[in-house]
């Protein structure tokens, strides 16, 4: 091999297969809807919510729109899901 084409083979492997451990995360999905948060839904009070993980040591996976359940009947209320993650350990 060339000094070229080693190098490159060099960058490639690099990492793989060396005894790493993966790291393992454990998740927590928060359903949001308007009257879990007090009324209307607003960047401020998603914000509180994110610090507050964040100071537990959650950092923000996904934040998906969903028909969340509601308290009354069959049917559900527009909401968020919420996914948060951290290293297990």
């Amino acid at each position: 091999m060339n000094g070229t084409r080693a190098r490159r083979y060099a960058q490639l492997n690099t990492g793989f297969g060396h005894n790493r451990s993966m790291q393992r995360y454990t998740y927590q999905v928060v359903e949001l809807r308007e009257k879990m948060i007090g009324g209307k839904m607003s960047g401020e009070k998603l914000e509180k919510l994110l610090n507050d993980r964040a100071a537990e040591g959650w950092q923000l996976k996904a934040i998906t729109g969903a028909e969340v359940k509601g308290r009354v009947g069959p049917g559900g209320v527009d909401g968020l899901l919420v996914t948060f993650e951290r290293p297990v350990g």
